[in-house]
């Protein structure tokens, strides 16, 4: 297994966080990010605001969550390519925990395959719709629905591929996105109890999230459960 961890070189508050986990993760390296907000590094990108796929969502796509998006399609693309069959990416504010990450790999090491995209989320709050194993407080499940963020995942190549093929044109976040699985054909996975902390907050804050004004707050929240309650309707199932 390879290790790719996207970093923008130009977050030098990160630095050190991203080179400390391409010792710590198998065949770690660095993978640079792509800079959304610069329009000649997404100048190829076909994208849309929220209409592309059903349900729609409710959000314009932000610059920066672009290039987050053509990041892991990037990595995507080169697992393709280069025949590399499992790839476990990450994004550079994530912490993995020292005991718990080893078992972690172990697991991933039964289970894991090129068909395989498995979530090691750093927030534990999917439940499961079918159970693959349990050991040592870790816990791979399919869940029933797939939560949100990508600080931490393996894909295999088989997965990548069907990915680039589903993402051709991109309408909302990589993570949001990956829910669709009806769109995307691609179940996905979670090894939960890793331990493995989001620590943006001490590194120099998020990259992507901005804050939203008081003003259309209430609207923009319903608008959120709206969508969330069509998410919901349509689960994985075991």
């Amino acid at each position: 297994m390879r290790s790719f961890i996207i970093h923008m070189p130009t977050s030098t508050a990160r630095r050190a966080n991203a080179e400390r986990l391409s010792i710590d993760l198998p065949s770690g390296e660095l993978f640079e990010a792509v800079n959304g907000r610069d329009p000649a590094q997404i100048s190829k990108v076909k994208w849309h605001n929220g209409g592309l796929h059903a349900p729609r969502y409710p959000f314009p796509l932000r610059p920066a969550e672009i290039g987050v998006f053509q990041s892991h399609r990037r990595i995507w693309q080169k697992m393709v390519d280069e025949e590399i069959d499992l790839a476990l990416i990450t994004e550079d504010d994530l912490q993995i925990d020292p005991v718990l990450f080893p078992k972690a790999l172990e697991m991933l090491k039964r289970h894991a395959t090129p068909d395989h995209y498995i979530r090691l989320p750093v927030k534990q709050r999917e439940t499961p719709a079918k159970v693959l194993e349990e050991q040592h407080g870790l816990q791979l499940i399919l869940p029933r629905v797939i939560g949100l963020q990508c600080i931490c995942q393996v894909v295999g190549r088989r997965a990548a591929a069907r990915l680039l093929q589903a993402t051709q044109e991109i309408d909302r976040p990589v993570d949001t996105f990956l829910q669709m699985h009806w769109i995307t054909q691609q179940p996905v996975h979670a090894l939960l109890g890793t331990g493995n902390r989001e620590v943006a907050a001490e590194i120099g804050g998020s990259t992507i999230q901005q804050k939203t004004p008081k003003k259309g707050k209430l609207a923009r929240e319903f608008k959120r459960a709206f969508y969330r309650a069509q998410i919901l309707a349509r689960p994985q199932k075991g």
